[in-house]
């Protein structure tokens, strides 16, 4: 037990080709080291567990390594090697900026720089969470960062490279690492796998390569934590159960519910899935991600986005077939709302259940219109059949005979109440109140109503059935000056953030009008009558419409010299009211009155 090394550190990189996820940078750091073309300061960024502080361990190891392979790589045989390997190199130093982040600590390296290398040609030092260091720190770092003893080389090694300063950024080479990709962590589990004798199914190793998200650090201590629960046979089931991980069948069962509008059971698979303690925004969540791997399994060209194993491959490729893509869509778009509105709702298995419901009806029978990017309509029909209540339409026109058997009938005793298309006398007169706000423009030749037609008096005439005209001719209304300003000002309200200037002058002007139909705009100089004159198609069919009449028109003037069209401020509209009133000036100066 003594002698047990956690598969993360056993395992780790001694050298460039054994670096997992990061051909581009090991590649680049080699020929560098190739060719004799090193920088003084190197910052390597990136997520968590890829590989930064093991590259740069490497680099300084093959720096100074006296007898390097023709590849680029460390002998591991000469006395810099050994005394790398054996942890005893003078020529290493490691500093964590996480504890170490003060403006003495930052001195106390400063001076060790000074000091040449004993074996070997450079000294390297290592900053790991270089992003901890304080403003004053960085400071005090900054003069020895640029121009170092040609011995020294900085690697700097940080997860955000945000919080650096960027005088810092820009005196170094910045070499961003990659998430490793599901692949790859598969392959080195593997690999780690059959050195240490256990048996692992591809889909387990596939499992823990996903829940590392991109960490090697991480899937290895995973892969450590399932070793030790399983006994060294890792299986699909043993990983999930350990894990804590949703499984794939509970998506596929529940997808199937979805496709044959089994509501039911879709709600009875959800109330399963909590009851073996999975919270409801994990479940969602999954189920997106489940659907976005049906949508890329429907097509062979998108096929390699799926970071599935083998077999889960399989099923996903037949379900997609069953799938039509308009449900895939709507799917993922209602799973999405959920899971964004998860967070701030109060009844989050009510919210859940709802997008079950919603996602089981989706190939109900009732195709709806769907546009790229739009919300589907999130409406639920009922679960349950049950027999509708068919109602008759009654006919809009009818005969008085007909009328008069319609009276002869509810005059009868009915089995159940039924309620009068007629409209009550309120609506009539709240009908009749909108109407008598505009008043029509009628002419006289137009008329020829006879009073044998009137309305009132048609139930006295012989029952005679009267035809209403096809086409009424549409009237223009009479319009007053005091419309015109009050839609003015509402247009000014519409215009366009880009406009404000033009809408502020246009709430402060008042409009004349000119005759029945036309108003005048009055300005202060032609270039605001450019603007306003630009205006007038639009202006004038805004009107027309809310005005109701098709003749309205819209005429822009500049003002004379001796017309004053701005607006008055409160002291010029004092001092104008005084000078032809001299009690006012009289009652402010008894009083001690103040203008604000």
């Amino acid at each position: 037990m003594e002698d047990y090394i956690v598969s993360a550190r056993k395992y780790r990189p001694s050298t460039f080709e054994s670096v997992v996820g990061q051909r581009a940078l090991t590649t680049t750091l080699k020929n560098a080291i190739a060719t004799g073309k090193l920088a003084h300061a190197y910052l390597f960024c990136g997520p968590r567990g890829v590989g930064k502080t093991t590259c740069a361990r490497i680099f300084a190891k093959t720096i100074n390594c006296l007898h390097p392979t023709a590849d680029g790589e460390a002998c591991n045989e000469c006395e810099s090697c050994v005394a790398f390997n054996e942890q005893r190199s003078y020529n290493i130093h490691e500093l964590d900026a996480a504890s170490n982040n003060s403006v003495d600590d930052i001195r106390q390296l400063v001076e060790q720089v000074r000091i040449p290398p004993q074996i070997g040609k450079y000294k390297v030092y290592i900053i790991d969470e270089v992003h901890m260091l304080s403003a004053s720190a960085f400071n005090a770092f900054l003069k020895t960062l640029e121009e170092p003893p040609h011995h020294a080389i900085f690697i700097l090694a940080t997860t955000e490279k945000h919080k650096i300063l960027p005088t810092i950024l820009s005196r170094c080479q910045i070499y961003d690492f990659n998430r490793i990709r599901v692949e790859d962590i598969v392959a080195h589990l593997a690999y780690v796998a059959s050195k240490e004798g256990i048996s692992a199914e591809p889909e387990a190793l596939n499992v823990i390569a996903l829940k590392a998200d991109g960490g090697m650090r991480d899937a290895l201590s995973i892969f450590d934590q399932v070793v030790s629960f399983t006994g060294g046979n890792i299986t699909y089931q043993s990983v999930i159960e350990n894990l804590n991980v949703l499984d794939y069948e509970y998506y596929f069962r529940l997808t199937d519910c979805f496709l044959e509008n089994k509501v039911t059971d879709a709600l009875l698979l959800f109330n399963e899935v909590l009851n073996k303690g999975f919270e409801g925004s994990h479940f969602i969540t999954g189920l997106a991600s489940h659907f976005r791997d049906v949508l890329v399994s429907k097509d062979p060209v998108t096929l390699p986005l799926l970071e599935v194993g083998a077999s889960i491959r399989q099923r996903y490729q037949e379900q997609a077939q069953r799938c039509p893509l308009p449900f895939i869509y709507r799917a993922m778009k209602l799973c999405n709302d959920c899971d964004l509105s998860y967070r701030t709702s109060k009844n989050k298995r009510l919210l859940v259940e709802l997008t079950l419901i919603q996602v089981a009806q989706i190939t109900s029978g009732e195709e709806e219109a769907i546009s790229g990017g739009r919300s589907p309509k999130q409406k639920i029909k009922p679960i349950f059949t049950t027999p509708q209540a068919t109602t008759a339409q009654q006919p809009a026109a009818t005969t008085t005979s007909e009328q008069s058997q319609a009276r002869s009938q509810s005059a009868a005793p009915q089995p159940s109440p039924q309620v009068s298309s007629a409209p009550s006398p309120v609506s009539v007169l709240l009908a009749k109140e909108k109407e008598e706000k505009k008043i029509p423009v009628v002419k006289i030749g137009g008329l020829g109503v006879s009073i044998k037609q009137h309305p009132q008096l048609k139930a006295e005439a012989p029952a005679v059935p009267v035809q209403a005209p096809q086409h009424l001719p549409e009237e223009d209304y009479m319009i007053t000056e005091r419309d015109v300003n009050f839609y003015w000002q509402e247009y000014a309200n519409t215009m366009p953030k880009e406009q404000v200037a033009l809408s502020t002058r246009m709430h402060a002007m008042h409009l004349t009008l000119l005759d029945d139909t036309s108003f005048e705009v009055v300005v202060d100089n032609e270039l605001i009558a450019k603007e306003f004159i630009a205006l007038i198609p639009s202006v004038e069919s805004y009107l027309r419409t809310r005005l109701k009449n098709g003749k309205v028109a819209m005429k822009v003037r500049v003002s004379a010299p001796s017309e004053k069209t701005r607006a008055y401020s409160r002291v010029e509209k004092y001092q104008m009211m005084a000078q032809k009133n001299n009690a006012l000036q009289q009652l402010r100066e008894e009083f001690g009155l103040e203008l604000f």
